[in-house]
């Protein structure tokens, strides 16, 4: 296949997905809309779904595949999928990041946003703001990532134990704390060490 060649043959196609990354993007509609082409492109690149015929983004087989290998393939899933709970948990298990792309509504899953923020501290961002005070989850945040102290309640930024936590991880992350614990002198030290 010679790079950007349109890839009008079926089995041709099917061949060529399983390894160059680039044959889907440059295929024809037809085979975009090909459900075993598009299963078989997203077994090896997720991201594929951005390319996939508009009918088969709201496939919840299709989608599934997807985030499985890039959680962040949400993004072009359709709206209702978005909002399916199972594709969701999927997506943040592969890329907590992806918690961004979900429904609101999963936003408040408990489930989602613990195996969200286990996958990537970053993610409690996009928690909603009851899992920003939840003890456990931004422990978890904080355990993959000591800045995500900047995500927490305010509450939890006073909390000795979790700037402790946030600091032991990533020194830096002190200055997401309560002015109160950023003057702590053993927290300072263990910062700056």
């Amino acid at each position: 296949m010679t790079d950007n060649k349109i890839i009008t043959d079926r089995e041709e196609m099917l061949e060529a997905v399983r390894w160059n990354d680039l044959a889907f993007k440059f295929t024809n509609d037809i085979l975009k809309a090909d459900r075993e082409i598009v299963l078989e492109a997203l077994k090896h690149f997720g991201s594929h779904l951005e390319y996939v015929s508009d009918s088969l983004k709201s496939d919840s087989e299709v989608v599934l595949e997807a985030v499985k290998i890039d959680g962040l393939a949400l993004e072009f899933a359709s709206g209702t999928l978005k909002a399916d709970r199972e594709i969701v948990l999927e997506a943040v298990k592969s890329n907590g990041a992806a918690l961004r792309l979900a429904d609101d509504a999963l936003k408040a899953d408990r489930e989602i946003v613990l195996e969200a923020v286990k996958n990537n501290g970053f993610a409690l961002e996009f928690a909603d703001d009851t899992y920003k005070a939840d003890r456990e989850i931004v422990l978890e945040a904080i355990q993959n990532i000591g800045w995500a102290l900047q995500y927490a309640s305010d509450t939890l930024k006073a909390d000795r134990e979790i700037v402790l936590e946030a600091v032991n991880h990533s020194g830096p992350a002190l200055k997401f704390a309560s002015e109160e614990l950023q003057n702590d002198p053993e927290l300072k030290k263990l910062a700056e060490g």
